[in-house]
């Protein structure tokens, strides 16, 4: 009778650390109280032949139509001549001192310009704000042919950059988005978001160029194309273009509690609607949408018992911090299922994976990442494994 009371006692702590463990999921998750129903109106009707709204951290796609269709960007291309620029810098093959000769190609482009001279030299800080301020088709040929010889060149990194980058819609044959009667640039307002994004994260100490509105050169002061800087105190980039093919462009970021958006509008009829488009995408975003953190990094979500260890425990958790974009206010909404072994034995590495967390809300998956090991657990002596084997095997026997 002893013997039967002590090994269902054993098989009951096993039942219980597991149960433990998911209960424990859950309570990190949210209060066990529950919130009141999501109320979300449809999007709003944006007039645009393309468009999309993102949560920039987590890239969840809020709103999109057409996203996948690639059409010429026009200047919208510059964002990407400037991302490389940047590269180039944080690779340590330039520096923003570095001066830059204007060719003569450079020189005589046409439309928008920074009005640098033929045959002077520039320095790339100068150019970068030409390019991202100035809508500069001078700047952008100009650092296009100082990185690769030639903007043939320069192009042929351009798609290479959005390769890397998962830009699958978009091609480039210049650096300024500047259409011709034979060829023009191609991107999608996804990939335009993508490339935003990357912009954003990668760069942060060269963003805030994009806020910028207004710079000087040559005595020559013009003011940044985004209107929204001017209209909008959330607003702090990024660029907007146009041509006759292209119609009216905008690449938006915004910032307001905790939460930033990025929104792409493409093919609008005029500047004022460009803006008016953009902003409907950002009020619908930040009314009713918020990003919720989920997990910090290495965050101890429980600790489980290990079997034929030197160790008795081990913790479980996740490795990397984790963000969600949710309709705001059902964050006490979300359910936590995880699926582990029930028992669980030495050796273990410490990042080994264990099992599988998935977090749903209102039956849709917001994420779904790997539990881990955070510490080593090593076999134990031949007694101690002797010892466990044969409390597990007794425990099956009288379970």
């Amino acid at each position: 009778m002893r013997c039967e009371s002590t090994f269902s006692s054993t098989r009951k702590i096993i039942t219980d650390r597991f149960e433990t463990f998911v209960i424990m999921c859950l309570i990190m998750l949210a209060d066990v109280s529950l919130a009141a129903p999501a109320i979300i109106p449809r999007p709003p009707e944006i007039a645009a032949t393309s468009y999309i709204l993102i949560d920039a951290l987590t890239g969840q796609i809020i709103v999109e139509e057409n996203a996948d269709e690639p059409l010429p960007p026009a200047s919208l291309t510059k964002i990407m001549t400037a991302y490389i620029a940047v590269e180039e810098i944080m690779n340590g093959n330039m520096s923003l001192a570095d001066q830059v000769h204007i060719s003569e190609k450079a020189w005589r482009m046409e439309g928008s310009k920074m009005f640098v001279g033929v045959n002077s030299q520039v320095s790339v800080e100068d150019l970068l704000r030409g390019i991202i301020i100035q809508s500069g088709n001078d700047a952008s040929v100009a650092i296009a042919e100082h990185i690769a010889g030639s903007e043939d060149a320069f192009a042929d990194m351009m798609n290479q950059y959005g390769e890397i980058l998962g830009m699958s819609n978009t091609f480039f044959m210049n650096s300024s988005g500047l259409d011709t009667e034979v060829y023009y640039n191609t991107m999608s307002a996804r990939d335009l978001s993508l490339l935003a994004q990357a912009t954003i994260s990668r760069h942060e100490d060269y963003y805030p160029m994009y806020a910028e509105r207004e710079f000087t050169y040559n005595g020559i002061r013009q003011t940044n194309r985004n209107s929204l800087l001017f209209r909008d105190r959330n607003v702090d980039g990024m660029k907007t273009g146009w041509t006759d093919a292209a119609g009216y462009c905008l690449v938006a970021s915004a910032e307001r509690d905790g939460m930033r958006l990025i929104s792409v509008v493409m093919g609008t009829s005029s500047e004022d609607s460009r803006a008016i488009e953009t902003q409907k995408l950002m009020t619908y975003g930040f009314r009713y949408f918020e990003t919720h953190k989920l997990y910090d990094t290495n965050q101890v979500l429980a600790n489980v018992q290990v079997w034929s260890g030197k160790d008795s425990a081990v913790d479980l958790g996740i490795e990397k911090e984790v963000y969600v974009t949710i309709p705001r206010g059902q964050s006490q909404s979300m359910e936590a299922t995880v699926d582990i072994d029930e028992i669980i034995y030495a050796p273990l590495g410490n990042g080994q994976i264990m099992g599988v967390v998935n977090v749903t809300l209102d039956e849709e998956t917001v994420f779904q990442g790997n539990i881990i090991a955070m510490q080593d657990v090593e076999r134990g002596g031949v007694i101690k494994r002797f010892i466990d084997w044969l409390t597990l095997l007794v425990s099956n026997l009288f379970g």
